[in-house]
């Protein structure tokens, strides 16, 4: 038994990576917030841990391209930046927001200490059970 690797800690894991990944994508964002033509981007994660934890997914084998695809294992899941094109803020064509980034930004840092907290009662429960007290 891995108790290490559990797939708790592995999504929390994901989340802490995802939520760093975040904050620096909204920094780039406000950095370019006065950038003519620069396009915000942000960051999907969340859908995609959702497809991978999936109980009713089933685990299909696919073996050519046009197949349906399966459940992503959660090993596989990643967060991926996508760039916003298809709006524009501003006299300027760019789309960067400082209200919604700042407000990004916060929901960013309280996913991340959630996901911090989430994984020291992890590891302090683990460390209660070894010590037996």
């Amino acid at each position: 038994m891995n108790l290490l690797g559990s797939p708790v800690l592995q999504v929390l894991e994901k989340q802490l990576a995802a939520a760093a990944l975040t904050q620096r994508v909204i920094a780039n964002n406000l950095a370019n917030v006065n950038t003519p033509g620069f396009k915000k981007s942000s960051v999907r994660f969340l859908d995609e841990l959702k497809k991978a934890l999936d109980s009713r997914a089933l685990p299909l084998l696919t073996t050519h391209p046009r197949h349906l695809p399966s459940a992503v294992p959660l090993t596989q899941v990643a967060p991926i930046v996508v760039k916003e094109e298809e709006t524009t803020m501003g006299y300027n064509q760019n789309n960067v927001d400082v209200e919604q980034e700042m407000v990004n930004l916060v929901a960013n840092t309280l996913a991340y200490q959630a996901a911090t907290r989430a994984i020291g009662d992890r590891l302090a429960l683990l460390g209660y059970v070894i010590k037996g007290r």
